[in-house]
């Protein structure tokens, strides 16, 4: 595979596994240095897997609703590596429950990790691609409810729409400064989250078992299938490439096409 991100340091978060492991494999097969980070214990078992391989990887695990942690981050990643190129906001959780019962703890933590978390590390990302004065990519993981808003999940859509605003505002902000800033949309990815999903949905909308629910799901997919972390790494590497330089503002669909917008 072309080494198109040779001397380039990638900081990837909620790479403890899924979607994030998966880029994160991506960046250092096409030549990058990783910093990854996640609040679970795994992301450590990820750096480990990749340095083994020779890759060039450091790991923190660390909360993004934290400003502190965010900053400790990206001082590792220049300390480790020298430079930030390219920040991927990928850390995300969700809670599913109908309107009377979803707490404002729920509320509250959906919308810290998946919105002020993403804001946090965009944040820090500019600065440090600032002091260099080289450009740089940030890519933000937001979903396909940044679309449409599904049942039983309004603090999960509302997280992502603000992703999408984020996204948007930022761009406008650095764009005359080589830094672009893009967000994605997953759609139905077999990762931990939509096994969550499943289940817990599979719970309140009838009497499914597992798995299902899912499968039903896919069935609406036109290709057929639910997708892969691979599947939306690829996207990603395009949107940190030189490739893609041109491209600022802008919120991808990666979902098999379920949603056409």
């Amino acid at each position: 595979m072309q080494k198109r991100f040779e001397g380039k340091t990638a900081v990837v978060t909620g790479a403890s596994g899924g979607i994030g492991a998966a880029m994160a494999r991506r960046f250092v097969t096409e030549g990058a240095a990783v910093v990854v980070s996640a609040i679970d214990p795994r992301v450590d078992e990820v750096a480990a897997t990749l340095k083994a391989a020779g890759a060039k990887v450091a790991s923190m695990r660390m909360d993004v609703t934290k400003k502190d942690e965010v900053a400790a981050l990206y001082d590792l990643a220049e300390k480790a590596f020298g430079r930030v190129d390219i920040s991927v906001q990928n850390a995300g959780v969700i809670t599913i429950a109908k309107i009377e019962a979803m707490t404002e703890a729920e509320w509250d933590k959906v919308m810290a990790v998946n919105t002020k978390g993403v804001f946090l590390c965009c944040q820090e990302a500019i600065s440090r691609m600032r002091k260099h004065g080289q450009g740089g990519r940030l890519i933000n993981t937001a979903s396909g409810q940044a679309r449409q808003g599904f049942i039983y999940t309004p603090h999960y859509a509302a997280s992502k729409f603000g992703v999408v605003g984020i996204t948007q505002s930022l761009a406008k902000e650095v764009a005359k400064e080589k830094i672009t800033v893009n967000a994605i949309c997953p759609g139905i990815i077999d990762t931990d989250m939509w096994a969550y999903n499943d289940t817990a949905w599979g719970k309140l909308l009838g009497d499914y078992k597992p798995g299902e629910l899912m499968a039903e799901w896919v069935k609406n997919i036109p290709m057929g299938r639910a997708g892969s972390g691979e599947d939306v790494s690829g996207l990603v590497s395009f949107l940190a490439s030189d490739d893609a330089a041109y491209i600022t503002g802008q919120t991808i669909n990666v979902d098999g096409g379920l949603i056409m917008s």
